[in-house]
């Protein structure tokens, strides 16, 4: 399957691959290998996460406290949001609106 980014989870990526890289040189290409791997693994399984919506699904990652949220539409894996598993849901849930 293909993945496309809408434009709100590509800010969302570089502002925490930001974070982490301040808190510590490094983390933050560790946290987007992360999130690429897992991305990969949606790409493989794309049916394989829970769905939290009738049109998202949510795949957390393993070694940071974030989330992917993602839609099905034909052959294509639309990424909606990376999100912080701390955050309020009313700040990511609503965007399967866009696909």
């Amino acid at each position: 399957m293909n993945v496309k980014f809408l434009a709100r989870p590509q800010e969302e990526l570089a502002q925490a691959i930001d974070f982490y890289e301040q808190q510590l040189p490094g983390l933050g290409r560790l946290f987007a290998k992360e999130v690429f791997e897992t991305i990969e693994l949606i790409r493989l399984y794309p049916y394989g996460w829970r769905r939290i919506t009738r049109l998202t699904h949510r795949c957390p990652l393993r070694k940071f406290p974030y989330m992917i949220l993602y839609g099905l539409i034909d052959d294509m894996i639309i990424i909606s949001a990376i999100a912080h598993q701390h955050q309020h849901p009313s700040s990511y849930l609503g965007r399967d609106k866009l696909y």
